[in-house]
């Protein structure tokens, strides 16, 4: 691997780049700012929420990837090539090769999808790996030993587990809910009970805030302010934790049944192995407070959160990208590489 190559984990809501030799060198929204009328691509990431604040009634923000799959293959194949040149890697004499991370429950169609669009944007050859195991290789568990680790990763759009062992992922179980639908779910909570409109961004403050999924002791009561749904005008209201963990509810049970299906339908050896060693728990929907301890209750067993959530897979890649010797076996696909 030459040092240009990148390992790039395409998000539903957070690409993140990693470049070899330098680490993570970028960490921006998966968003595009596209022109309402031309439908041209004007922006990426942080550089598109600015534009699209400066041009509100030209410009409008589109997801190409939501749940981890590509939707619209020329949009994400114009976002790739800006964030190429973002960590100035897609010149024409500089084309990097680049191992990308796919949810593991994705077709051979959208696999070519992702292989395509990278390759498009200005990547020389393309490796692709599940998204279990980089997040295994990620958080330094020894995936190379016939010993089984269960990985549970809570993305923004899709939430994947997965068995590694021998250099290779024996199992994995996926559903269509993440971080993003917990944000949904707390937009609902206010607009049912309060009559009151919230975006995004304060959804997933209130998240941060005061969201869980398992009682806390010191969880207090927080002031919202949005607008009322009949009237438009600003209104504060002020929601208990216990909405809030309500309202998460059906989320939090459809991420651990994903990981009790995990567990189930490993094989025995490698499900005492768990029972040992415990789930490691990553992605940013991870930190969702208590979701340790009622994962741990459900399971029973131990659970471990990753020491950096939010990259754990981005650097699991990159681990991949820099000892490609060692890893070769756990590419699930590769185009031209060389």
């Amino acid at each position: 691997m030459s040092g240009r190559d990148l390992a790039i984990d395409l998000g539903s809501v957070n690409v993140l780049v990693y470049q070899q030799g330098r680490g993570i060198v970028l960490n921006e929204p998966t968003v595009v700012a596209m022109h309402s009328r031309s439908g041209q691509v004007v922006a990426v990431g942080n550089d598109a929420w600015h534009q699209i604040s400066q041009s509100p009634g030209n410009l409008v923000p589109v997801r190409p990837i939501p749940r981890g799959v590509i939707t619209d293959f020329e949009l994400t194949r114009e976002m790739l090539r800006l964030v190429l040149r973002k960590v100035g890697a897609n010149a024409r004499l500089q084309r990097p090769r680049a191992v990308v991370v796919v949810p593991a429950s994705i077709t051979k169609v959208e696999r070519k999808a992702v292989e395509d669009a990278v390759s498009q944007a200005g990547a020389r050859s393309v490796m692709l790996v599940e998204e279990p195991l980089a997040a295994a290789v990620g958080a330094g568990l020894p995936i190379h030993e016939p010993i089984g680790n269960l990985v549970v990763d809570v993305g923004g759009g899709s939430t994947e587990a997965g068995v590694v062992a021998m250099g290779g992922l024996v199992n994995h179980t996926s559903a269509q809910v993440g971080g993003s639908d917990m944000d949904a779910a707390i937009q609902r909570l206010l607009r049912s009970r309060y009559g009151v409109t919230i975006g995004d961004v304060t959804a997933e403050r209130i998240k941060i805030a005061m969201g869980s999924a398992y009682p806390a002791a010191d969880a207090t009561p927080v002031r919202v302010r949005g607008r009322e749904v009949t009237t438009g005008v600003p209104r504060i209201v002020t929601i208990a934790p216990g909405e809030v963990r309500e309202a998460l509810g059906d989320t939090v049970q459809a991420v651990v049944d994903v990981a009790k299906r995990a567990l189930s339908e490993s094989p025995p050896e490698l499900a005492h192995d768990v029972l040992e060693r415990g789930i490691f728990l990553t992605g940013g929907g991870g930190l969702l407070r208590g979701l340790e301890m009622r994962l741990s209750q459900e399971c029973e067993v131990p659970v471990h959160l990753t020491e950096q959530p939010l990259q754990t897979v981005a650097l699991g890649a990159g681990r991949l990208l820099e000892f490609l010797p060692d890893y070769r076996s756990a590419f699930v696909a590769a185009r031209k590489w060389g």
